[in-house]
């Protein structure tokens, strides 16, 4: 293809894009002025005018959409950069709180907001960057990113892929663009088989198609006694004697849900301690009014000094910190569940051996649910009094509370291993032989081996 002038597929995305984003343009605006969302980093993505990248060495270009698919990269880039000490990291996002946790997780390594998927936007992203190879966290099929950068000889994959059914079929009505789109990724890594299932048939072939496990699991902190989980139950005031209910990832009604169970259970277990952290930043003061109206006493966590005494409620309304402050938990409620979100990630909590309940809606972790509830290592909870009756027990009955923690901590432990089975995919894939680079990927950069993409269709 020469360089600057666009394929007619290109030119049929961009017009859809843009018609897409004419009749959106008023609820973004709506969102701008609300509640402040989409006011950072708009240009950047408009235009792809990201970060000129200043080193010569080989780039891995990792892209997570938000505050979830930053977390789980951790110990990806972590192996990464062992296994490959040559290369530099960088990494990009799609929200403004996850280039907020990115940039504070992952300094001094550069951070930037991925480009909207026009390909004006793509050229001038991958001309500043180079990437070497392009990582795509969990569904990230964006049409021209991965048609230009496989055009111009960056591997492009999928990482800790997934499928969900409702995405499954949204797709499937555009299979004709995404069985020729993913023909291009050198390959996909998914979590278990049912998603791999659906990606063969949305196109991806046998070849391509690995089921590698959850990076999740990889990334998840078992130690209680980490440093920022101590520091955060220190600055809490936090003693060996007190149960801490954390809902942790909440919407709307589960907040009130906790808080209900609280005051239910409160007078008579004075140990008892609650922490709510809602998945969105935005609904932080509606919590707080929530608070305000229930009269318990309760501290916002921006405001603890480390002299505040022992908080009894605790509105956690900062970013980036849920996976130390679920180490503080000996019961765990995850969030999302009670809606129509699907669930949030129940691994973290796991991990550390608390007692896990979460409500019935929890379709973005399918294959996790079941794992853990055929191991008994969680418990699903279908509204406010069912809630209330796990955290009694919990309390009351310490077998309870020692066999869900030990089952749930024991579960992750046997599901460790994603990581390592990812990074030897790009090491050296099944089915072609080839380091981790491809050669001629017209930036000028070392040649390290000879490659071959999985399909040179054009797109």
């Amino acid at each position: 293809m020469v360089p600057g002038k666009e394929s007619p597929v290109a030119i049929g995305l961009n017009l859809l894009y843009l018609v897409l984003l004419f009749f959106m343009l008023p609820w973004f605006l709506w969102k701008r002025l609300r509640i402040g969302k989409y006011r950072e980093g708009t240009w950047t993505r408009l235009t792809g005018n990201v970060p000129l990248r200043r080193g010569s060495e080989d780039c891995i270009w990792l892209h997570a959409v938000s505050v979830g698919e930053v977390n789980l990269l951790a110990s990806l880039i972590e192996e990464l950069e062992q296994e490959h000490p040559e290369c530099e990291c960088v990494i990009s996002t799609t929200t403004y709180t996850g280039y907020t946790l990115a940039c504070k997780k992952y300094a001094p390594r550069l951070v930037f907001y991925c480009p909207l998927d026009f390909s004006w936007a793509v050229r001038n992203s991958l001309r500043r960057i180079r990437p070497s190879v392009l990582l795509l966290a969990e569904l990230e099929l964006w049409p021209n990113l991965i048609r230009i950068a496989s055009q111009q000889g960056v591997r492009v994959a999928v990482v800790n892929g997934r499928l969900s059914e409702t995405s499954f079929r949204g797709y499937m009505r555009w299979s004709w663009l995404f069985r020729v789109l993913l023909r291009r990724l050198d390959f996909i890594a998914v979590q278990n088989h049912e998603y791999a299932d659906r990606f063969r048939r949305l196109g991806g072939d046998d070849a391509q198609v690995h089921v590698t496990g959850s990076l999740k699991f990889d990334g998840a902190q078992t130690d209680r006694d980490n440093p920022a989980t101590c520091q955060l139950a220190k600055l809490a005031g936090f003693v060996p004697e007190d149960i801490v209910f954390l809902a942790g990832s909440t919407q709307e009604p589960e907040e009130q849900l906790a808080l209900r169970t609280y005051q239910e259970l409160a007078d008579a277990h004075e140990q008892l301690r609650l922490v709510l952290v809602p998945r969105h930043p935005e609904r932080f003061d509606a919590v707080a009014g929530l608070l305000n109206e229930s009269g318990l006493p309760w501290r916002r966590r921006s405001e603890l000094t480390g002299d505040d005494g022992r908080i009894r409620v605790l509105l956690v309304d900062t970013v980036g910190e849920l996976g130390a402050w679920w180490g503080t938990a000996q019961i765990a409620f995850v969030g999302g569940s009670m809606g129509s979100r699907g669930g949030q990630n129940m691994i973290e909590p796991a991990a550390y051996g608390a007692a896990v309940c979460f409500g019935p809606h929890t379709s973005n972790f399918r294959h996790v649910v079941e794992v853990m509830l055929s191991a008994g290592a969680a418990k699903v909870v279908r509204d406010g009094q069912e809630l209330t009756r796990f955290v009694r027990r919990a309390i009351e009955d310490s077998e309870f509370l020692r066999q869900h923690g030990q089952a749930a901590q024991q579960l992750v432990a046997d599901q460790l291993g994603a990581t390592s089975k990812t990074v030897k995919l790009l090491a050296a894939p099944h089915d072609l032989s080839g380091e981790l680079f491809r050669a001629d990927r017209g930036h000028g950069l070392t040649v390290k081996s000879r490659w071959t993409p999985h399909s040179q269709r054009p797109l």
